[in-house]
């Protein structure tokens, strides 16, 4: 099947449902991601800030562009004249380092903070008790130029649904809790950004707002140059 015939496919599964399908173009080419622009595609997420800021350059304005890897502070400042949304928040500092560069740009820039749910190492992300030591910080409260819109998970990458599950469920009952305790008036704080080309329907059953899906989509993905 083609980039357009794989994407109609997913849009059909999501978007009826009032989601919002991520499209991961990741290590893609040019080539791909106008195809699914063409296709109606507008929401990209990119893992590499240098390869976000090119494919920015080159493709149409209209994109929505999504960082959804794991966001070093030194690098911020190369994406916020642009980025829609920060999936990857995993730090205090960085949401300071977010806030200071989008203030330096007019922007006020959309952010999830992402929830460490995984049973792996390997994986990035801030735990329970962090994210709530956070929000209730002076020094979050001083931050006016950046908006917590939501949540991101990354489950483990295992075969067990059940455990899948389980991680997802425990992401949603912490965002309806923080939601309750933060963000009881914000309509904004909404999103729960769980769910990749392996687990997306387990995601969506338990409460995801937006999925992302890249191989499944573009196929195999090439070799990054990075």
């Amino acid at each position: 099947m083609s980039i357009a015939d794989n994407l109609k496919k997913y849009k059909t599964e999501v978007e009826p449902l009032g989601l919002k399908l991520i499209t991961v173009s990741k290590t893609q080419p040019i080539e791909s991601l106008m195809e699914a622009y063409n296709a109606g595609q507008r929401i990209f997420g990119e893992n590499q800030v240098q390869e976000m800021v090119d494919k920015h350059e080159k493709l149409p304005k209209d994109i929505e562009w999504h960082l959804i890897g794991h966001l070093q502070t030194n690098k911020v400042k190369y994406i916020a004249p642009f980025v829609k949304l920060i999936h990857s928040v995993d730090s205090l500092k960085l949401l300071q380092e977010i806030n200071k560069q989008a203030l330096k740009n007019e922007r006020v820039i959309d952010c999830l903070l992402q929830v460490y749910i995984a049973d792996e190492d390997t994986k990035f992300g801030l735990g329970f008790d962090e994210i709530i030591e956070l929000l209730r910080s002076e020094e979050f409260e001083l931050l006016k130029n950046i908006k917590i819109v939501g949540l991101m998970g990354i489950a483990t990458n295992t075969q067990n649904e059940k455990q899948i599950k389980v991680e997802f469920n425990e992401l949603k009952i912490f965002f309806e809790g923080i939601k309750l305790s933060f963000f009881r008036k914000d309509e904004a704080f909404k999103e729960i950004s769980s769910g990749m080309s392996a687990d997306y329907k387990i995601a969506i059953e338990e409460g995801s707002t937006m999925v992302r899906i890249g191989s499944s989509i573009f196929g195999k993905r090439t070799k990054s140059k990075e």
